[in-house]
């Protein structure tokens, strides 16, 4: 009567917790969401007068007036004093005005930047972000914290995160612990946006490098052959890449480096080749393009004496944008195979900072709709152009690229990786060995399980889950939903080595063994939460633990295939509402954040979970994680299963000790919710804790005959077996 009332209790705190708690903590979460996914004016990208929808003054204290865009990419002169006596003191500029860098949401931080007539950064805000973990987590005051420290910094030097490495030059910045991707996008957000604009108003000088020089190659070639060799390249942009409805190609352009004899007089003929050539200057530069598809690359905003709006050419950290005056006529192709288009033009880079023989990239620049939000954001599409080194004299000049960020991160967490891989692989290992470990073991001796176990469970909670912060979540899964139906981007996974890696584990071993070996043995909050139990009854309180009634069980175990599904549909409305309601799992609380970091529902919501646990086994794995939910679905089809015996279907020896509550009655096995802790199978192998096997044990014992050893099936090899071998 007493326990009755007791898991009614419990069965009453959980639905407070969800439907009381849960509510308090996404209010509070939202109205303290700050600049997360913040609604910013349409007008925003487009409209001259930029300082009439953003604060520019913050980013430039003392400036008095501002002017219109300015320039390409825009900026905007900040200006002190009245309009009789007023003088430039800086410039300020949006960030996705110039860069389109993804943080770790996959979406760019922007970021509005003020920067004097030195170069030196005088302030910086951002607008809107769509990070998850400085919506529920790390507060936003972090990322505040950590944009000031380009303050009174030069845009030009090596700012690094990190630590600065001594005797090279570079200037280190503190890191958001937990967020070490956002804040490295951050960087190179940060310090290209203000090179570029450094460079266009003459603060930077331009890099000047070596002109290609040509060889004497200029044979006849057609298209497909100049295709082939790679000096006419090819971008295309979907429709679905931008957001957009309809059939064919958003734009299909092909273009190419008319400078180069091969180039040049393939395309335009000998005459035209040598007219243009001869019209060019030193230092000057001619691309051609030809396209098809929905949009221009021309732009539908061009006037006379403007800029195209629509394509750059970029080289390194140089962006060289085109006006009227860029532009010629291409009146048709000379190479035979030539494909039909509907618009071409040839366009003059007037630069001596711009050299053919080094690599660079014809960019088309548009507004990209997102489908979740219906938003459009800046964003660009390019293809790299690099002159064959058979037309070059001396070939390919050495070039040092720069490294994209998830090599970075890579790179700089090699060891822990390293110690990562040797514990899952370890753990998999201790797994594949289990028949000899429970071989091994008896019912009142478990230790050749139970150490193993002790020693995975707590280096998952330590340095997986404290050290590492690579506690798998179900965010994970609804971010994988969402970039198999919108965009994949390997980038966005690979920016995080760890869960990285633990998620191929995990799709791994569930097709092998199911969700167990993650869940029951290297689950961060899970080893933490059945830790708790194992200390709850170390320190005598043993006879106050208990578990669920099985009818009860069955009940509760839906719960969390409702929250999983929940959270799915509702990431289809708004991934930012999922994320926030995914709080349910206390992860982050736990491992990220630090418990005492957190607001009270968060405070409450993990002390139940926490006091729960050392009471009844992995309550919140058994009933209300939606990532074990997600993980038991693929479970059904795994290729190994743990041993029954015929016996199985009317003993129920197993499903009194089962922890997980995954044996029925009649003693079959819920693979979806069982967690291999392994003691059904230490018993199937013991001889005086399995009662089909006791009962054997006692007949030899009693008539005198030996006793074998034990096979696969669960039970003592025949004697006639043994004697005919012999």
């Amino acid at each position: 009567m007493i326990l009755n009332k007791y898991i009614s209790a419990l069965i009453r705190g959980f639905l407070f917790i969800l439907i009381v708690v849960a509510p308090v903590w996404s209010t509070s979460a939202i109205a303290s969401s700050g600049t997360y996914e913040a609604p910013l004016p349409a007008q925003l990208s487009t409209d001259p007068n930029l300082c009439a929808y953003v604060p520019c003054q913050d980013v430039m204290p003392g400036a008095d007036s501002f002017s219109n865009r300015k320039g390409k990419p825009p900026y905007v002169e900040a200006y002190q004093g009245d309009s009789g006596d007023k003088k430039l003191i800086g410039y300020v500029f949006l960030s996705t005005d110039i860069v389109d860098i993804p943080a770790y949401s996959g979406k760019p931080v922007v970021t509005l930047i003020g920067m004097d007539k030195q170069g030196i950064i005088t302030g910086a805000k951002v607008l809107r972000h769509s990070e998850p973990i400085l919506l529920l987590g790390i507060p936003e005051a972090e990322l505040t914290k950590f944009i000031k420290q380009y303050l009174g910094k030069f845009v030009g030097s090596k700012i690094e995160i990190g630590k600065s490495r001594e005797g090279q030059g570079y200037i280190g910045l503190d890191a958001i612990s937990g967020a070490t991707v956002t804040v490295i996008a951050q960087n190179q957000v940060m310090l290209r946006s203000g090179m570029e604009i450094a460079k266009q108003v003459g603060i930077i000088k331009p890099t000047i490098r070596p002109q290609a020089k040509f060889t004497a190659i200029s044979n006849k070639l057609s298209w497909e052959e100049m295709v082939k060799q790679g000096v006419v390249q090819h971008l295309t942009v979907s429709t679905k890449d931008v957001g957009v409805e309809g059939e064919g190609p958003y734009i299909d352009m092909y273009f190419g480096y008319l400078n180069t004899p091969a180039v040049g007089k393939n395309v335009l003929g000998e005459f035209g080749y040598n007219r243009l050539m001869s019209d060019l200057k030193p230092g000057e530069h001619a691309i051609f393009i030809i396209a098809n598809g929905m949009e221009s690359f021309k732009g539908s905003g061009f006037v006379r004496g403007g800029i195209y709006d629509r394509i750059q050419v970029s080289q390194e950290m140089d962006t060289f944008t085109f006006r009227d005056l860029d532009y010629l006529n291409l009146y048709g192709i000379e190479a035979a195979g030539a494909p039909a288009y509907h618009e071409a033009g040839i366009f003059i880079i007037r630069s001596k900072s711009f050299s053919g023989a080094y690599p660079w990239s014809l960019v088309f620049l548009a507004n990209k709709a997102d489908k979740e939000t219906g938003t459009k954001t800046f964003t660009n599409f390019d293809k790299e152009y690099w002159l064959p080194a058979r037309y070059l004299e001396g070939g390919r000049p050495a070039v040092e690229r720069p490294e994209p960020v998830w090599v970075r991160v890579w790179k700089d967490k090699k060891i822990e990786i390293g110690l990562f891989v040797l514990l899952l692989l370890g753990t998999a290992i201790v797994y594949g060995l289990r028949d000899k470990l429970v071989r091994r073991a008896k019912r009142k001796d478990k230790r050749w399980v139970s150490i193993p176990k002790y020693f995975i469970w707590i280096t998952s909670v330590g340095f997986v889950g404290f050290y590492l912060m690579a506690q798998p979540s179900i965010t994970q899964i609804l971010t994988w939903f969402h970039s198999i139906l919108y965009q994949w981007r390997w980038e966005l996974f690979l920016s995080d080595p760890f869960i990285f890696i633990f998620w191929w584990f995990i799709i791994i071993t569930v097709f092998f063994w199911g969700r167990g070996l993650f869940c029951g043995w290297l689950c961060p909050y899970g080893s933490l939460s059945e830790l708790a139990f194992k200390f709850g009854e170390r320190i005598g309180l043993k006879r106050f633990q208990f578990m669920l009634p099985h009818a009860v069980h069955d009940k509760l175990k839906w719960l969390k295939y409702g929250i999983f599904a929940g959270l799915l549909a509702v990431s289809f409305y708004s991934m930012g509402m999922a994320e926030k309601m995914a709080e349910v799992e206390p992860f982050k609380t736990t491992f990220l954040v630090g418990v005492w970091n957190r607001s009270w529902p968060f405070v409450l919501f993990w002390g139940a979970l926490f006091g729960i646990s050392i009471f009844t086994e992995r309550p919140f794995c058994k009933y209300l994680c939606p990532l074990g939910a997600g993980l038991a679905i693929p479970s059904t089809f795994r290729f190994f299963g743990l041993k029954r015996k015929k016996e199985c279907n009317t003993c129920t020896a197993c499903a009194v000790g089962c922890g997980s509550l995954a044996i029925d009655k009649q003693g079959k096995i819920d693979q979806r919710e069982c967690l291999l802790c392994l003691d059904c199978m230490v018993m199937y192998y013991d001889s005086h804790a399995c009662p089909p096997l006791s009962k054997e044990r006692k007949l030899r014992e009693k008539a005198g005959q030996p006793l074998t050893k034990i096979s696969p099936q669960g039970y003592f090899i025949p004697i006639k077996e043994i004697q005919q071998k012999k």
